[in-house]
C-alpha cells in the first residue's frame, strides 16, 4: 500500500508536493478503512484527484510511472534518465528531481527515496520503519553508500554497489545481483503497483479466451449487468497464415516462439490476438464479443466494432475485480478513470470496490477524474478527495479537501468546487460570443 508519496521538480509540480493516504481523524466511512494494528494507523483505500485540464493530474500519474520504470526496468549503460523538471523558470530544470515513498510491504513500512537528474542518481535511501524507531538500511550519496550496522559487514553488498552505474538505482542493481535484503520493496513496484493510462488496454486478455480461467466466468457474468449489450466474450480460431501481420513479424514468431509459449498481439484496429505454439505448430485466437439476437441466438462482433465505452469497461473491469479479490495487495493508479464511461457506471464500479474494503484489506485505488458527480461524501471521505490546480506561474499544487476548514462532512461540496472556491477548475476566458463570431475577441 502507499502511505505517502512526495515529489519535487517534476514537470509542472515544481515545489514539494506531499500526497498522503493515511486517514485523518474523521469518522465518515471508518468501517472500510484498512487498519495497520502494528502502527496504530488507518489507511485510505481510495483517492480521487480532481482538477481542470493541464492542472497537473496526469503529471502526478507520470511521476509514479517514471518511478516504477526506473525501479523495475532500470537504465541502459550511458543512457539518459527520462527526467522532466519544471521548465517555466530559469533554474528549476537544472535542479534535482526528488521522489519519496512510504510503502506498506508485507506489513512493514519502508521509506524509499531518491533524487535524480537527467544523467545520474544523486541520492538514494531505504529505511525500515518500526512503530517507535527507524532503521536506515542503506543511504547513498553520489558514488558513496553507507549500510546499516547489521549489513555493513556483508562484503557482497559492497561488491554489488561497486557494480551499480551512476545512472542506476542501487535497489534495481542489487536485485539483479541476487541480493535478497531489499527485494521486497523492488517486488512491490514490479508486482503490486499497476498504472492504467487513458488509452491502456487490459494486457492479459488471453484469460478471456480460456473457459477454465476464473476471470472468464466472472467477466461473462458481469458484462451483461453493465448495459454494454455484450452477453459474453469468446475466442475465434484463426489460421496463423491468415493473421493480418507483416510477413517480417510472422517470420519472427515462427523462429522465436517456443513450444508451449503464448504471445499477445494487438492490431492497429484494436483487434486482439494470442498466438501459441503447440505440437510444433502455431495457432491463433482472436478475442470477440457476442450480442443477443431477437431469436435467442448470438451475433459475433469484432472488438473494433464495440463502442469506446464498452472497450473501456472490458479493460477496467479486471482491475476492479482484482482490487476487490480477497487478499489482494494491488495498488491501481488509473488516469481518467471516467474516460468513455457513464458516470453511473463509474460510480457503481467504485461502490463495488469500496464495499469489499475493511480493516484487513490491503488493496488501493488512486484515480484522476473530471466527473464531479463522484464528488459525493456519501461515496468518498474528504481526505480521499484531492484537487490539482495550476497557478498563474504554471506551478501545480495538490491539496486534500480535508485541508479546507469550511468543507463539512454533511456538505454538498460540488457547488463550491464548480464555483471555484476550492480551486482546480479551469480559468476560461473565451465566452460564447467569441466562439460564435470567430473573431477571437475574449472581452
Amino acid at each position: 500500500m502507499i502511505l505517502s508519496f512526495a515529489l519535487e521538480n517534476w514537470m509542472s509540480l515544481r515545489d514539494p508536493v506531499a500526497f498522503s493516504m493515511v486517514a485523518s481523524r474523521e469518522r465518515q466511512h471508518a468501517e472500510r478503512l484498512p487498519v495497520l494494528t502494528k502502527y496504530n494507523t488507518r489507511v485510505l483505500p481510495v483517492a480521487a484527484i480532481y482538477g481542470g485540464n493541464a492542472s497537473g493530474k496526469t503529471n502526478f500519474f507520470r511521476a509514479l510511472s517514471f518511478a516504477k520504470t526506473l525501479v523495475v526496468k532500470g537504465t541502459q549503460p550511458d543512457g539518459w534518465l527520462a527526467v522532466d523538471g519544471f521548465r517555466l523558470d530559469d533554474t528549476s530544470h537544472d535542479q534535482p528531481t526528488r521522489f519519496a515513498f512510504e510503502l506498506l510491504v508485507d506489513e512493514t513500512i519502508y521509506e524509499f527515496a531518491f533524487a535524480v537528474n537527467r544523467r545520474v542518481v544523486l541520492e538514494e535511501r531505504l529505511v525500515a520503519i518500526n512503530r517507535t524507531s527507524e532503521r536506515v538500511l542503506y543511504r547513498r550519496t553520489a558514488n558513496q553508500i553507507e549500510f546499516a550496522p547489521g549489513l555493513a559487514k556483508d562484503q557482497f553488498l559492497q561488491f554489488a554497489f561497486k557494480g551499480t552505474r551512476d545512472n542506476q538505482l542501487f535497489l534495481t542493481n542489487s536485485v539483479s545481483q541476487k541480493v535478497e535484503n531489499f527485494r521486497a520493496v523492488y517486488d512491490w513496484f514490479r508486482d503490486s503497483l499497476e498504472l492504467v493510462a487513458p488509452d491502456s488496454r487490459f494486457e492479459p486478455f488471453e484469460q478471456f479466451l480460456d473457459v477454465d480461467h476464473p476471470l472468464y466466468a466472472t467477466m461473462n457474468e458481469l458484462l451483461p449487468k453493465l448495459d454494454t449489450g455484450i452477453t459474453h466474450l469468446g475466442g475465434e480460431d484463426i489460421a496463423f497464415d491468415n493473421l493480418a501481420l507483416p510477413d517480417s513479424m510472422k517470420l519472427i514468431l515462427q523462429e522465436e516462439l517456443r513450444e508451449g509459449m503464448t504471445i499477445r498481439l494487438m492490431s492497429d484496429k484494436n483487434d486482439r490476438f494470442v498466438v501459441t505454439r503447440k505440437n510444433g505448430e502455431l495457432s491463433a485466437k482472436k478475442l470477440v464479443t457476442y450480442h443477443a439476437k431477437a431469436d435467442g441466438t448470438s451475433a459475433k462482433f469484432e472488438m473494433r466494432q464495440e463502442s469506446d465505452g464498452s472497450q473501456r469497461v472490458i479493460d477496467l473491469l479486471p482491475a476492479f475485480l482484482e482490487l476487490a479479490a480477497p487478499g489482494s495487495k494491488k495498488v491501481f493508479v488509473i488516469d481518467e478513470v471516467d474516460r468513455s464511461l457513464h458516470t453511473l457506471l463509474t460510480r457503481r464500479l467504485l461502490e463495488a470496490y469500496l464495499d469489499s474494503c475493511g480493516a484487513t484489506s490491503r488493496a488501493q485505488l488512486l484515480f484522476t477524474t473530471h466527473d464531479v458527480l463522484l464528488m459525493d461524501q456519501h461515496l468518498l471521505r474528504r481526505d480521499e478527495m484531492w484537487v490539482a490546480e495550476r497557478k498563474p506561474a504554471g506551478v501545480s499544487t495538490l491539496v486534500s479537501f480535508a485541508e479546507y476548514k469550511d468543507v463539512r462532512y454533511d456538505k454538498d461540496i460540488r457547488k463550491s468546487y464548480l464555483q471555484g472556491r476550492l480551486g482546480g477548475v479551469p480559468r476560461i476566458l473565451l465566452d460564447a460570443r467569441g466562439i460564435a463570431s470567430g473573431d477571437g475577441d475574449l472581452t
